[in-house]
């Protein structure tokens, strides 16, 4: 079984730069993530943009979701921004139903020692191989279904919808 990863940017593939401290992106990380995790999954990668999620609109969710309509696989992971995550994981459940989707990001640069990225990016592949069909978000070992998940934004941390704990 081979699982389709869809890039499309987000801090998880950002760059910092040492000049002038802005983070930017130069190209993806998965192959050195999957190389540095020992993954031996069959995967295909398949960059589709490299963008911070605050800048994607609708379009962009469209391209997203025609990368996912033409996969030939019916397994399939996204990197993409945490700050948009949920909208995208709602478009594509909305538009997708014969596919497992799962979305993951970082909240910290993968490019950082300290990033969640790597831990993300593991967690959401596993979680591809054996969802059934739907749209998920995976964030810091946490699943989540896309109709039912939010960020809260004020403790960085992803949440089941009504869940207000620490």
């Amino acid at each position: 079984m081979q699982i389709a990863i869809i890039a499309t940017g987000g801090t998880f593939d950002k760059e910092y730069n040492e000049i002038d401290g802005s983070l930017y992106f130069r190209e993806s990380h998965i192959q050195e993530m999957l190389k540095m995790g020992r993954c031996r999954v069959p995967v295909r990668i398949q960059v589709v943009m490299m963008k911070d999620s605050l800048e994607m609109d609708d379009s962009d969710r469209l391209t997203i979701l025609e990368a996912c309509r033409s996969a030939p696989e019916s397994r399939i992971m996204i990197t993409h921004g945490t700050d948009t995550m949920e909208h995208t994981a709602r478009f594509l459940a909305e538009r997708i139903k014969d596919k497992a989707i799962v979305l993951t990001g970082a909240m910290i640069p993968c490019a950082f020692g300290s990033s969640d990225g790597l831990f993300n990016f593991g967690s959401a592949l596993s979680f591809a191989q054996v969802l059934p069909p739907g749209v998920f978000i995976a964030m810091n070992g946490c699943l989540f279904e896309s109709s039912d998940v939010y960020k809260d934004k004020k403790l960085g941390i992803f949440r089941k919808r009504g869940d207000q704990g620490t």
